[in-house]
Order: structure tokens, then sequence, then C-alpha cells
């Protein structure tokens, strides 16, 4: 017999309930003014510059689900940050039977094209040989070859299912040798002894053991830990000296964001700690008034109101004391109506150039020589004839300090010097002294030397000659309205007079 069916009063009301209910979220799904809560931007991380590897598992031990969960956390993790040869620069490799590389560290310079290239990674297959990636990664990828770069931090994350058929320990040693920072991923059941080993200290910052479908909560603990690394080295000081020195950093803030406060104090003495503050649109400041030979211990601390970012250390040890006696006299040699030399000294090792500053007195014109620290002397020409200048030697030290001596020194009147001196002996013990006008002098002086003493003999007239008793050496130097030319000097070999013969009678 067909049983009748219930009263609908009698029916539950729960289907029919629930039916409208999902006819409900279904139009309100479709409704055209609604709007469908989407994920906010994601968090920027201010400048970073390294060059982080990705070893991911690509062999037949992962399930295609698994390798897709992984590139998104791969895509995820790299999202923030910024691209190029002065910022991050990634690369991947992929774990199989061989080694496959997915790209270099300088193929993609941009977020989106580093994330397509990501989305469109595809699994090869095979055993898992990571030792092989490991070797591949220290010999052909951490070079120039490859895009990496020299002096920046390297990172290295693998991320596994715990499963190699080949060593791990050899190559993973050689790489953290060179300095490359590892951390490993593990979603699988891997030897937590032997990862360990391989990952780099502590082990609690470096390895993680998480399901492939919680990933996401690691994401964030191991960026900060990667930024920590390839952030460590962006402070830096510069044009160190025996007390002070100059760091600079990374843009992180701006005047509208915060600002900067700068601590320094002596590694032995920390107590003495200094504190300067720098306006977020800076990015360096000049510590100065410093002990030298001392290490000091450095702290940029980034103060912003958007967001944290973390402090940044380092260490700085000033120059000794330098020997800053240079230049400590100076002479003035080769004169002439259009040049003069410059010489110094002395000329210490500490030294990294000199500056020769002349100009005419009086007058503010001024002209710049640059010598190298190799000679102690130069040539100052192209001058003004019969001018007095100023000349300053100025020894610019490496430590920055600079030290300065002056002189005067003057150039001659234009054709002073005397030229082509003749002397003509007359007999009697007198010679006649006969030169070519040295320009526009007033006057000569003409100086004797003979071998019973010395008697000078001034010709005030024009003339350009003279008589004087036979010399030894005979001098003959212009004279100016300002000052007295270059001498010429001649010697000459004088006859003693004979006596008379003595006659006699007979």
């Amino acid at each position: 017999r067909t049983r009748d069916p219930p009263p609908a009063a009698a029916m539950s009301p729960w289907p029919a309930l629930c039916l409208r209910l999902t006819l409900y979220l279904h139009c309100l799904h479709l409704a055209p003014a609604q709007r469908i809560p989407v994920a906010g931007p994601r968090p920027f991380v201010p400048d970073c510059e390294g060059d982080v590897l990705f070893l991911t598992d690509s062999s037949g031990s992962v399930s295609y689900y698994e390798f897709s969960k992984v590139k998104d956390f791969v895509g995820d993790l790299l999202g923030p940050f910024t691209f190029g040869p002065q910022d991050v620069q990634t690369s991947i490799v992929h774990i199989s039977t061989v080694p496959a590389l997915e790209f270099t560290f300088d193929q993609y310079s941009t977020s989106a094209a580093v994330q397509h290239a990501i989305r469109n990674m595809t699994q090869r297959m095979g055993d898992t040989n990571t030792g092989l990636a490991l070797s591949l990664a220290k010999e052909q990828l951490f070079t120039p070859q490859a895009g990496a770069r020299p002096r920046v931090p390297k990172v290295l994350v693998w991320v596994t299912d715990g499963i190699s058929t080949d060593d791990v320990a050899g190559p993973m040693k050689l790489l953290k040798d060179m300095g490359v920072t590892v951390f490993i991923v593990s979603t699988g059941r891997g030897n937590y002894l032997e990862l360990s080993e391989a990952a780099s200290q502590p082990t609690d910052r470096h390895l993680h053991f998480v399901d492939v479908d919680n990933l996401s909560i690691i994401t964030k603990e191991l960026r900060d830990s990667i930024i920590e690394v390839i952030r460590a080295r962006r402070l830096k000081a510069l044009d160190i000296t025996s007390s002070s020195f100059r760091l600079t950093w990374p843009r992180l803030l701006s005047s509208s964001t915060g600002y900067y406060v700068v601590e320094y104090a002596p590694v032995t003495t920390p107590t003495r700690k200094r504190t300067v503050t720098v306006s977020g649109d800076d990015v360096g400041v000049t510590v100065r008034n410093l002990e030298p030979a001392t290490r000091y211990e450095v702290t940029l601390i980034p103060e912003s109101n958007e967001q944290f970012i973390r402090p940044q250390k380092l260490h700085v040890t000033t120059l000794a004391l330098e020997d800053t006696t240079s230049p400590a006299q100076i002479l003035i040699s080769e004169s002439s109506s259009h040049s003069f030399r410059v010489s110094w000294s002395p000329t210490p090792a500490s030294v990294g150039g000199y500056q020769i500053l002349y100009g005419p007195l009086p007058g503010n014109a001024v002209d710049l020589l640059t010598v190298d620290v190799s000679t102690n002397s130069t040539v100052v020409d192209n001058l003004v004839p019969n001018t007095t200048y100023l000349v300053t030697v100025s020894a610019l030290y490496k430590s920055g300090q600079e030290r300065a001596l002056s002189a005067k020194a003057c150039t001659e009147e234009e054709n002073s010097r005397v030229r082509q001196m003749r002397l003509e002996d007359l007999g009697n013990s007198t010679l006649r002294a006969t030169w070519d006008s040295g320009g526009e002098a007033l006057g000569y002086r003409v100086r004797c030397q003979q071998q019973t003493g010395l008697s000078v003999k001034t010709h005030d007239g024009l003339s350009s000659g003279g008589v004087v008793e036979t010399p030894s050496k005979s001098c003959v130097k212009s004279l100016y309205k300002t000052k007295a030319g270059r001498r010429l000097c001649k010697a000459t070999q004088g006859q003693p007079a004979l006596p008379a013969p003595d006659y006699r009678t007979g």
C-alpha cells in the first residue's frame, strides 16, 4: 500500500529555509552594486640589497598540488621587495634528477616580471638530487656570470619535503663557507638533526617545519629574517679619520613619515653614548669630535609613524693620530722674470697630495696648482715680471685634515740678467770688463775678488763696461729701481808683476 505524504504543516521547515538562504546569498553575490572585499596592498619593504636564491623541490616525490602551493608561497614571500641591480635580485633552481635553472639573478628587474615567472614555473619530476642543485648554486649561480654581485649579502631558501637522494651536508657547507645564509622550510618529515646542521645558526630562526597547507603562517617571519640579513650592511661608514667619520644609509623615511636617531659610543665605554637626531629626508650625517684609534658602536634607529623598521648597527674604528708636520719649510729658487720653483719638506706618508695657491701682492687673484704626493717641488710659471707673489703650500692628508704654510716669492725684471761678460787685460794689473746691458737697469755693481782681499766698485751710470784692477774673479749685477738682478761672474788668472832686472856695472 502506498503511504500518503505527510501534510504540509508537518514538513520540516529546514530545507525550505536553507533553499531560501542559498538563493539570497546567490543573489547577493550577483548584485551589481555589491563589492566583494579584496586584500589590501602588500606591505612595502624599505631599501634592501641582496641576492636571494630559492631551491624548490620539483621532483616526483612532490605532488602537483604541493608544488603549486610552494609557488604561491615563494611569490608571497617576494611580493613586497623591490627588484633591480641596486636592490634585491632573485633566482630559482629546481631540484630534480638534474638541477634545472628557472632564471638567473639579473634576468628580471621588476616585481611584476618576477611574479609572472614564478606563476609560469612547471614541475620537472625525477629524483630529489638536492646535493647536485647545491653544487650548481655554488659553481654557476653565485657568480658574476649569473648576475650575482660582490659585496652584497647572499641568501639561500631551500623548500623541501625532507627527502634527498644524494649528499647535502658537503655542498651546503661549501655554500655557507662562502658567506651564504641558509634558510630551510621543510613541508614533510625531514630529519631534524640533518636539516638543523644544514641551516644557518641559530636554528630556530633559520629552520621551519610546516605543513604545505600552512606555509602562509611562516611567510612574514621568514621574510623578516631575510630582511635582517640583506639590510644589515646598508648602514655604511665613509671618510673615516682620526676624529670623525661619515655615516650613510638608504632612504627609509621622509620628513612626513618620521626621523632618524643616531647613537654612538666607544665599545669599551658604552655609558659615554651620544645621540644625534636627523631629519627623515636625510640619508647621512657626519659624526665629529671623536677619539683617535677608538672602536665605536653606531646604531641607526628609524623612528617611523607608519611602520616598524629594524635598527641597524655598525662598528667603526677611527684612525690613529697622523704625522701632520708637513709642510714645515718652503724654499723659493730658480727665480726668473716669468717663473720660480717652489719646494717644501717634509713629505710624510700620511699626505695624499699637495695644493699650491699663488697670487700677486697686493691683490685678491689666486691660482691653484695640484701636485702629486710623489714630488715635493714644482715650477710656477706664466707669471708677471718684477712682481711679488704670496705662495701657500697646503698638504692634504688622507684623513681629511689640511696643513698650510706660506712664503713670498719675487719674479725678476724682464731681461734682467747680465749676459756675455768679457774681460780684457790692459796691463799693469788692470782689466777692462764689458757686458751686455741687462734691460732697463739703473746701474751695475761690479764685485772683484782679488788674492789680497775683496774690493767693491759701483758704477752708477748706464755704461756697459768698466776698468778694474786685475782680480781672480769678477761679478756684475744689474741694479733696478726695486731690486737687483741676477749676477754674472767670470774667473781670471791674473799675472803678477815681475821685478825689474838687477843691472850691475862692472
